[in-house]
């Protein structure tokens, strides 16, 4: 069967024309096109017109870090007016002078903005807002500052009848009982409902604070005898002043003395039997042969040879070799197994290191200055001291420490200190050539504050 041409068949038999036009959507428009007119059209150009320095409400950019404010909260602006240099009259604000922000909207929190003027990178960074005209293309630009809003917590109003009466002021014990007794355990309430009922008088507190005196009964004068009674075997203030002497690093001294050649006495220090047991004689021949005589001790060096030519001087010469031995002693000894301790080596390096030191000196020196062949910080302050004391009857009493500071390893401020732990008074001597630390016991002693400045009260 043929078909024609210009015609499909239907998959139902029907034979379709497809030469026919296809139907095509189109949009209804109802009436006229709508036409913008000049003032409605955008400006295609975009010109700033001024730029805007306002004297009066400059806008604000606010930042809020870290807190959330409604849109609906009203603000307060304050500025602070700066008067002029000349007149001294205040003049209108202007953009430049500091404001404040602040708003009581919310129930609880003041809100408070600022000026953001912190010295940083940002500090001259100035900032602006921009009102765009569209449709002229003008573009006006105004000053505006920068703020930083932070909340405050807004302290409780206080009651009426909180405000009418002024308490009397509280002790601090009171303090501490209503503190107690409100916040405590049953123990420490106990313990304050205990004072208070076992308390010895009721005095009367005046309106400022302060107590009437009690009056003594009978059973208070009971009660003070028998505290006199119970006391009268108590040590005295000066008696606990001497035990507190005796426990300082300092050598033995008659501190009241009238004469300063009383106030260290060798023999009580060192003890006369020690010093008699001193060999000085090699010393004496070789001063007198004008031999040089090997030493290990600077001071003692600068000072042998004149000492010992001395016929008088034997008990000086006896005491420049003792601080000799005790000089070898400190710098023989090694650092212990404890920090900040130092140990005597052994015995036998020990007599080699000490330059013919009897062994009665050595024991002597090792009885007093250690403990059991161990130095610890109160030990090597007794040494110290002793030196100096030693140096001031060697030196009758001005010494220049240069030489028994190298001696004794010490740095030059310290060595004043041991100096005036021993009540020596120190001063520097500046010539032309050499500048000298000279330390000078004189009466009456001085001694540092934390050690025997007796305040009478």
């Amino acid at each position: 069967m043929a078909l024609d041409a210009g015609k499909k068949r239907r998959r139902d038999g029907v034979s379709v024309d497809s030469s026919k036009p296809k139907k095509k959507k189109v949009s209804i428009q109802e009436g006229p096109p709508q036409q913008l007119g000049p003032k409605q059209q955008a400006a295609k150009v975009i010109r700033v017109s001024d730029v805007v320095r306002p004297r009066f409400a400059a806008p604000v950019v606010a930042t809020t870090p870290g807190l959330s404010i409604p849109e609906s909260f009203q603000f307060d602006s304050y500025s602070q007016t700066k008067p002029t240099p000349a007149s001294k009259r205040s003049r209108p604000p202007s953009a430049s002078d500091e404001m404040i922000l602040q708003s009581s909207s919310h129930r609880t929190v003041d809100f408070v903005g600022k000026e953001n003027r912190s010295e940083s990178a940002d500090a001259s960074l100035q900032h602006y807002i921009g009102i765009f005209d569209p449709a002229t293309g003008q573009l006006q630009v105004i000053e505006a500052k920068k703020m930083e809003i932070r909340g405050t917590v807004r302290a409780r109003e206080a009651p009426e009848e909180e405000v009418q009466g002024t308490p009397a002021r509280k002790t601090v014990l009171e303090s501490r009982n209503e503190l107690g007794q409100t916040f405590g355990t049953k123990k420490a309430k106990k313990a304050i409902l205990s004072l208070t009922e076992n308390a010895i008088s009721n005095r009367t507190r005046n309106e400022d604070g302060s107590y009437q005196p009690a009056q003594m009964g009978a059973g208070d004068r009971v009660l003070m005898d028998t505290m006199e009674a119970a006391t009268a075997g108590m040590a005295t203030r000066e008696e606990l002043q001497a035990m507190v002497d005796q426990a300082k690093p300092v050598p033995k001294g008659h501190y009241d003395a009238a004469d300063v050649h009383d106030v260290y006495v060798a023999d009580e220090i060192v003890g006369g039997e020690v010093l008699a047991s001193v060999p000085v004689r090699d010393w004496q021949q070789a001063a007198q042969a004008n031999e040089p005589i090997n030493l290990y001790s600077r001071f003692v060096a600068q000072r042998v040879g004149t000492v010992a030519a001395r016929e008088d001087a034997l008990d000086q010469l006896r005491l420049l070799r003792y601080l000799y031995w005790v000089i070898l002693y400190w710098q023989a000894a090694r650092p212990g197994k404890i920090r900040g301790t130092k140990r005597q080596p052994p015995r036998e390096k020990l007599e080699k290191q000490m330059d013919g030191a009897p062994d009665a000196v050595i024991e002597n020196i090792r009885a007093h200055f250690t403990d059991n062949g161990t130095l610890r910080k109160f030990h090597m302050d007794l040494l110290m001291t002793h030196c100096c004391v030693f140096a001031c009857l060697i030196d009758n009493f001005s010494v220049d420490m240069l030489d028994l500071r190298a001696d004794l390893r010490l740095e030059p401020r310290q060595m004043s200190q041991y100096f005036a732990e021993i009540g020596a008074r120190t001063k520097v001597v500046k010539t032309e050539d050499k500048i000298s630390h000279i330390a000078k016991l004189v009466l009456p002693l001085r001694f540092p504050n934390s050690m025997r400045q007796r305040k009478r009260r």
